[in-house]
């Protein structure tokens, strides 16, 4: 097995990688799908070394053929077993009919599968579909995914989970919930998105013992997010020196938010943060919290010496969509200064949409679909093209949120690989608006706060949630552990 870099393809580029092995490098086909059926045994040995049963689901492709290898080298250790073939074996491609062919001369027989009926014993195989997949799941194959999915043994998925789109991550209609996806030849961008990590389990890459050199040659689709290391702080330092942020919000009955950002863009290491906000609660914000300095401002004219003293504007934590929010929003966009878009003022962007260079765009899939007028499932359908619609018409850099957070400043697409269920609760993407705009008030670019900003919101809610579980996770947990982890 060789451990997966952090480099992302998409399915056209995984193919060509395989045509040119086989076309160019001479490498036969069959041999890469014996390649496959060891590389997926060796990882049932691995994993579950007291097993001694398997049962294989086998699809229409070379997937399937995969899937008879992985039975043939089980059946030749001693292994009980049970194969079902979802269509017609003999209508396999010519790699994948030789593998079946070997597998029944070793003694091996295949069934076809009977809902309800049909027995499913030690460790699962799916090889029902690969990465060709791109239409709903038939019913015949929606049953087989159903018995896999209640089934006591472990899933071995083969090269993506059946049912998942591998370029997307979208779930096209039902898909198997493996532990363990083993994928060939490179990381599929379809793996890491979307709906897929409630699917995918343990993600093992092997390469097929390809030269390395093939996929290098290709630049990949996209990365996987690392954290960025912040250099340390001279010891002249002062406050001036890392910024000074302007968060704008906190309408009435929103207080929280804009505390909850706040609070983050301390912890974080701005240097100064001033917060413009509702006459009405303004003194009330920063009890508990008197670092932070709270204006109360009711009209657009009286945030102008704030925005002249700020380097950078983080503007939509509960700003609401009234009068007010609107006269905020469109003076704080009147100035040319480095901002951060977050929440209903995304929602006010996309009534009146302008394209600039210097901010930075938050939207979840809701307001993803605000912005390019699409609904929201169009959005998770293929969150890589949603993200590429949303850089091309607003510019900047921009994210999409949700299971796996994607980030473009314009070239690379960058995918997030922290964060877990418990920051599904309010005010996490106020911490992270007020994380990012301290990062880059600290002098980091667009692309690289926004990075470190993801990556570290998610890690601390991730070792929050080790420490003390995922449920009762709260946004106001993380401003401290993001201090730590910065640190």
């Amino acid at each position: 097995m060789q451990t997966p870099s952090n480099k992302l393809y998409c399915t056209a580029q995984i193919r060509e990688a395989e045509r040119y092995a086989i076309d160019e490098l001479g490498i036969p086909g069959r041999e890469l799908m014996r390649r496959a059926g060891y590389a997926l045994f060796e990882q049932i040995r691995r994993c579950w070394p007291e097993q001694q049963a398997v049962t294989v689901f086998c699809g229409g492709g070379n997937n399937g053929g995969d899937g008879y290898e992985v039975a043939t080298l089980a059946l030749q250790a001693n292994y009980q077993v049970t194969v079902y073939a979802l269509t017609d074996p003999h209508g396999l491609p010519g790699d994948a009919l030789a593998a079946y062919q070997d597998f029944l001369k070793a003694g091996g027989s295949v069934s076809g599968f009977e809902a309800g009926q049909s027995k499913l014993q030690g460790v699962i195989v799916d090889a029902l579909f690969g990465i060709g997949l791109s239409r709903e799941v038939g019913q015949d194959f929606a049953l087989a995914i159903s018995a896999i999915n209640a089934a006591y043994g472990p899933v071995l998925a083969v090269d993506v989970p059946s049912g998942l789109h591998a370029y997307t991550g979208s779930v096209l209609g039902c898909a198997v919930k493996a532990d363990v996806t083993v994928t060939f030849i490179g990381l599929k961008c379809g793996l890491f998105t979307g709906e897929a990590s409630e699917y995918c389990g343990e993600i093992i890459c092997n390469t097929l013992d390809i030269d390395a050199a093939v996929l290098a040659a290709m630049p990949p689709f996209a990365e996987l997010l690392d954290k960025l290391a912040l250099p340390r702080r001279p010891r002249t330092a002062h406050k001036g020196d890392f910024g000074h942020v302007l968060l704008i919000g906190g309408n009435l009955g929103y207080t929280g938010a804009i505390r909850l950002a706040g609070e983050a863009a301390l912890r974080s290491g701005a240097g100064l943060v001033s917060i413009a906000t509702r006459a009405a609660h303004s003194g009330l914000i920063n009890i508990g919290r008197p670092e932070l300095m709270c204006h109360g401002l009711e009209c657009g004219e009286a945030l102008h010496a704030l925005l002249e003293k700020a380097s950078v504007i983080v503007i939509g934590p509960g700003l609401g969509q009234d009068d007010w929010a609107r006269e905020m929003f469109g003076a704080a966009l009147a100035i040319d200064k480095q901002c951060v878009i977050d929440a209903d003022a995304l929602n006010l962007l996309s009534l009146q949409p302008k394209r600039r260079a210097n901010w930075i765009l938050t939207p979840h899939p809701g307001e993803a679909a605000r912005l390019l007028g699409c609904s929201a499932g169009q959005i998770s359908a293929d969150r890589f093209a949603a993200l590429t619609d949303l850089h091309s018409q607003y510019g900047g850099t921009c994210l999409l949120k949700g299971a796996g957070t994607l980030i473009t400043g314009g070239e690379t697409i960058y995918v997030g690989t922290t964060g877990n269920p418990g920051m599904a609760s309010g005010g996490m993407g106020d911490v992270l608006s007020g994380l990012i705009g301290s990062l880059l008030a600290q002098g980091l670019s667009l692309e690289d706060a926004t990075r470190l900003g993801v990556y570290v919101h998610g890690e601390a809610a991730d070792s929050l949630a080790a420490e003390f579980g995922e449920r009762g996770l709260l946004a106001g947990d993380l401003p401290e552990r993001i201090r730590k982890l910065l640190n």
